[in-house]
């Protein structure tokens, strides 16, 4: 059974940086391209950033362009997203995702198959 988890979450304050990680396992890590998106209470998940399937490219919302990086490590499974200067309008749950087919940028929640339970940032101000 394909699991996905999600860690690094936390309390920071604005101009803090937190790193999540994301780990799947019973998956072909390399051949899924992977996405972060994020939903605040309240409002629709959206798409935060997406990596293809050996990392080459990457892609970002205009929000966090310039603060976050999405990198991945095919050898460990795992995902990462480094956000920097964080601010309170990042608050949300984040979630990580895996998607075998789609367009590009993948930033549709529709075109992902396997979804993380989440883990909670929230930037203080």
């Amino acid at each position: 059974q394909v699991q996905v988890v999600e860690s690094g979450g936390g309390l920071v304050q604005a101009g803090g940086s937190l790193r999540l990680t994301c780990t799947a396992s019973e998956l072909t890590f390399a051949a899924y391209t992977m996405g972060w998106f994020r939903q605040a209470p309240g409002k629709e998940r959206e798409g935060v950033s997406c990596i293809t399937r050996i990392g080459g490219t990457t892609y970002y919302s205009d929000s966090v362009k310039g603060r976050f990086t999405i990198s991945r490590d095919n050898v460990k499974n795992t995902l990462y997203l480094q956000m920097n200067s964080l601010k309170p309008e990042d608050t949300a749950m984040y979630y990580c995702a895996a998607s075998l087919s789609g367009s590009w940028p993948r930033m549709s929640h529709n075109e992902y198959s396997y979804w993380g339970q989440g883990t909670q940032v929230t930037v203080s101000s």
